[in-house]
C-alpha cells in the first residue's frame, strides 16, 4: 500500500511539475505576442514611426513592474484565490480586446500618452498579470517542494518570449488578420486560465499546508542582501534595457529604415538573459570582460564618425552582437547577486523590472526631451561602464583601473559626439517622432551652399543655393526625371495643350521640395504628422516660400486621419511620400486607404507612391491595390545626377487614366511592375511586410 501511496506520489509531483512549466511557458509566450499585437493596432493614430514602438516597450516594461509589483504583495499569501480572482477579470479584458477594442483619438494630447492610455485600456491588466506569473511561480514552487528557487523557470519564460517573438512576424502576420490575432490571443489567454486553474487545484492543499508549517525553512541559515546588492538589482538590468531601446533606435534611425528591425535587438536582449540564468558558467568571467571591454572601445569608435555610413551587412550584425554582449555581462552581474533568501526572491525581481522600466523610460520618454541631439547610445555605454567600475569595486584593482580608464574614455566619446553634432549644424531639433537636423556645407557641391535635412542618417531634403536656378530645382528623389516630376508635368495638360492649374496633395513635407514645382494658380496641400517639421521646412529651406504656387497648406497630423476629416480635395496628384523613413506606415498602403485616395483626386488623377527604400519592395503591394480599385500601377525609375544633387529614385503612379499613361514621353519611362504570387492583398485587418522584404 505503501508503495502504491508513493507511486502516486510521484506522479502528483511530476503533474504539478510539468504545469508549473507549462504556466509559466504560456505566460511569456502570451505576453510577448501581445507586444507586437497591440503596437500594430496603434499605427494608423500614430504614424507608424518606430518611436511608436519604443513607447510601447517604455509600457511594457512598467506593466512588467506592475506585475512584479503584485507578485511582490501576494508572494506571503499562499492562498490562490487572490490570483484566481485578477485571472478571471484579466479573461474578461483580453476577451473585450479581442472584440471590441477601436482605436482611440488621441486629439491633442502627446503621443506617447495616447500610446499608454490605449495599452493599459486594452491589455493593462491581462499584461500584469502574465508578468506577475514567472515570480509568483517561483515562490509556489519553493513553497511546495522546500528547495532552492528555480531560477531555470525565469530562463523557460525568456525562452517562450524568444519563441513569441520570432513567430509573430514569420508565421502569425502573414497568416492572420489582426482581427484573428487578437482572438487566438485571447484563445490562448483562456487556455493559459485553464492550467492555471489545474495548478491551483492540484497545489492548494500543498500550499495551504507549507504556510501553516513555514513560508521559507530554508531562509534561517542564508544571508540577507545588502542595501548595496539590492541597488545593483536595479542599476544593472536598467543599463541593460538602455542598451536595447538605444541600440534599437540607433538602428533604424541611423543604420537602415529595414521593417521589423526592432525584433533582433530584442530577440538579443532576451537571449542574453536565457544564457545568463540558465547557463551562467558559458563564458568565463575573464572572458566576458575582455569582450565587453573590446565591445565598448570598438562602438565609440563608431560612434565618433557620425556621418559616415557604415554597411549594413557590417553595422547591424556587429551592433547586435554587441548587445549581446553587453546585456550578457550586466545580467550575468545581477544573476552573481541573485538573493540566498527565497522569501527576497520577489524583491529581486520586482527591482529587476524597476531597472528595466526605469532604462526604457530614460531613453523613449526623457531623452528626445532634454536633448537636441540623439546621444542615447555614447551615453547608455558610458552608463554601462560606469556601472561595471561601481559593481567591481571591490574587486582586485586591475579591475577598478581597467572600468575607470573605460569609463573616462567614453565619456570622452561623448563628448566628441557632441563636437560631431554640432558641426555644419545650423538647426536641430527632437521630438517623439524624429531628431531632425539641418547640415549646411559648401563643399559637397563645389562653389555653392548646400542644405540638407536629416532624421538620423535618412535625408529628408537637399537644397542648393548655388545660383537662382539651382535654388529653384527640385532634388533629391523629386528631380524633373522622377516619377513625381513626370506626374506633375503631363497630368493636367488643357484641351489645347496648354498646361492648367493643378491641385497637388502631398503625404510627407519633408525640406517642402515638391513646392519648387508650383506655378501660379496651382494649389499644393502638405500633409505632415511631425510638427517640427514645417517651421525647418517655411524658415530653412526656400522652396515654399519661393514657390510659384497661389496657395500651399501645411496639414499638421496623420495624413489618413486629416483625410478621412475633410471633403473631397479634388488633387489632380496625390504624392505619397512617406515610405523612406525610420518605419513603413503600413496604414497608407491598404484597401481602405486607396479608397480614400480615390475620393480625394479628380476625375483621371494620379496618386504617386515614393518607394525608394533599399530593403522593401513596396511596389506589387501597390499593384495588387491599384488592381483592386480598377486602376494601372506602373513604375517609374530615375537615376542619380550628383551635380545637381538628385538621387536613384523609384515611383510607383498609379491612376484610372489610360489616356495619361498613353502619353509618349509617360509611356517611354514607365515599367510593369512584376507580381508577387504569395501576395495578399492588404487591408486595415491584415499586412505582413515580410513577404516584400529585400533579402
Amino acid at each position: 500500500m505503501a508503495t502504491v501511496l508513493s507511486r502516486s506520489d510521484a506522479e502528483n509531483t511530476a503533474v504539478v511539475s510539468g504545469l508549473f512549466g507549462a504556466v509559466v511557458f504560456l505566460a511569456a509566450f502570451l505576453l510577448f505576442l501581445a507586444e507586437p499585437i497591440a503596437a500594430k493596432q496603434l499605427l494608423p493614430v500614430l504614424g507608424g514611426s518606430s518611436s511608436v514602438w519604443i513607447t510601447c516597450l517604455v509600457f511594457f516594461q512598467t506593466a512588467l513592474l506592475a506585475g512584479y509589483l503584485y507578485a511582490h504583495w501576494l508572494a506571503p499569501r499562499p492562498d490562490w484565490k487572490g490570483y484566481i480572482s485578477l485571472l478571471v477579470l484579466a479573461a474578461v479584458m483580453a476577451t473585450v480586446w479581442a472584440f471590441y477594442s477601436p482605436v482611440p483619438d488621441y486629439g491633442d494630447r502627446h503621443p506617447a500618452m495616447a500610446v499608454f492610455s490605449a495599452l493599459g485600456e486594452w491589455i493593462g491588466v491581462p499584461f500584469a498579470l502574465l508578468a506577475a506569473t514567472s515570480p509568483l511561480m517561483q515562490i509556489w514552487w519553493v513553497r511546495m517542494h522546500s528547495g532552492p528557487v528555480p531560477y531555470r523557470l525565469y530562463a523557460l519564460s525568456n525562452l517562450a518570449s524568444l519563441l513569441a517573438l520570432a513567430a509573430y512576424p514569420s508565421v502569425i502576420e502573414p497568416h492572420l488578420t489582426l482581427g484573428t490575432q487578437r482572438g487566438v490571443w485571447a484563445g490562448g489567454f483562456i487556455l493559459f486560465a485553464v492550467v492555471c486553474a489545474q495548478l491551483a487545484l492540484k497545489s492548494r492543499a500543498t500550499l495551504s499546508q507549507s504556510a501553516a508549517e513555514e513560508a521559507f525553512p530554508a531562509d534561517h541559515s542564508a544571508v540577507s542582501a545588502s542595501r548595496a546588492e539590492k541597488t545593483m538589482w536595479l542599476l544593472l538590468p536598467m543599463a541593460a534595457t538602455m542598451q536595447l531601446s538605444a541600440i534599437t533606435v540607433h538602428l533604424t534611425a541611423n543604420i537602415a529604415a529595414i521593417p521589423l528591425l526592432w525584433i533582433v535587438p530584442l530577440a538579443a536582449y532576451l537571449l542574453s538573459l536565457i544564457v545568463a540564468f540558465q547557463f551562467p558558467g558559458l563564458l568565463r568571467g575573464g572572458i566576458l570582460v575582455r569582450l565587453v571591454v573590446l565591445v565598448l572601445a570598438s562602438v565609440g569608435y563608431m560612434l565618433v564618425k557620425v556621418d559616415y555610413s557604415w554597411p549594413i551587412a557590417l553595422s547591424i550584425p556587429f551592433l547586435v552582437v554587441a548587445l549581446f554582449i553587453v546585456c550578457l555581462y550586466l545580467h550575468a552581474q545581477a544573476y552573481a547577486l541573485r538573493p540566498c533568501r527565497a522569501s527576497e526572491t520577489t524583491v529581486f525581481y520586482l527591482l529587476f523590472a524597476a531597472g528595466g522600466a526605469l532604462g526604457s523610460f530614460l531613453i523613449g520618454i526623457v531623452s528626445p526631451l532634454v536633448f537636441r541631439f540623439n546621444y542615447d547610445l555614447p551615453i547608455t555605454f558610458l552608463v554601462t561602464a560606469g556601472l561595471a567600475l561601481a559593481a567591481n569595486w571591490r574587486g582586485y584593482w586591475s579591475q577598478r583601473i581597467l572600468w575607470g580608464a573605460t569609463s573616462v574614455a567614453l565619456a570622452a566619446v561623448v563628448v566628441m559626439v557632441h563636437l560631431a553634432y554640432q558641426h555644419d549644424t545650423t538647426v536641430a531639433v527632437r521630438n517623439f517622432y524624429a531628431a531632425l537636423r539641418v547640415k549646411q556645407d559648401e563643399y559637397s557641391v563645389p562653389g555653392t551652399t548646400v542644405r540638407t535635412l536629416l532624421n538620423g542618417s535618412i535625408q529628408h531634403g537637399t537644397q542648393i543655393f548655388g545660383s537662382d536656378e539651382l535654388r529653384h530645382t527640385p532634388t533629391t528623389y523629386y528631380a524633373p526625371d522622377s516619377g513625381i516630376g513626370y506626374a506633375l508635368r503631363f497630368c493636367c495638360a488643357g484641351p489645347d495643350g496648354s498646361a492648367r492649374p493643378r491641385n497637388i496633395g502631398v503625404i510627407g513635407l519633408g525640406a517642402g521640395t515638391i513646392a519648387a514645382y508650383g506655378r501660379p494658380g496651382d494649389r499644393i496641400r502638405f500633409y505632415e504628422i511631425n510638427r517640427a517639421v514645417e517651421p525647418i521646412a517655411r524658415n530653412v529651406f526656400t522652396y515654399i516660400r519661393e514657390s510659384g504656387a497661389s496657395s500651399i497648406d501645411v496639414i499638421p497630423g496623420d495624413a489618413r486621419t486629416s483625410l478621412e476629416r475633410s471633403q473631397p480635395q479634388g488633387f489632380d496628384v496625390l504624392a505619397v511620400d512617406a515610405f523612406s523613413g525610420d518605419a513603413i506606415p503600413l496604414h497608407l498602403l491598404t484597401t481602405q486607404a486607396m479608397a480614400l485616395y480615390r475620393r480625394h483626386l479628380a476625375p483621371g488623377g494620379v496618386v504617386a507612391f515614393h518607394i525608394s527604400n533599399q530593403h522593401v519592395n513596396l511596389a506589387p503591394p501597390i499593384a495588387l491595390l491599384a488592381s483592386a480599385a480598377g486602376m494601372q500601377a506602373r513604375r517609374i525609375s530615375s537615376p542619380a545626377n550628383e551635380p545637381r544633387g538628385e538621387f536613384v529614385s523609384t515611383w510607383v503612379l498609379v491612376s484610372d487614366n489610360t489616356a495619361f499613361f498613353a502619353q509618349p514621353e509617360v509611356a517611354a519611362h514607365c515599367r510593369p511592375i512584376e507580381r508577387n504570387r504569395g501576395l495578399r492583398l492588404w487591408t486595415d485587418d491584415y499586412s505582413a511586410l515580410l513577404p516584400v522584404v529585400r533579402w
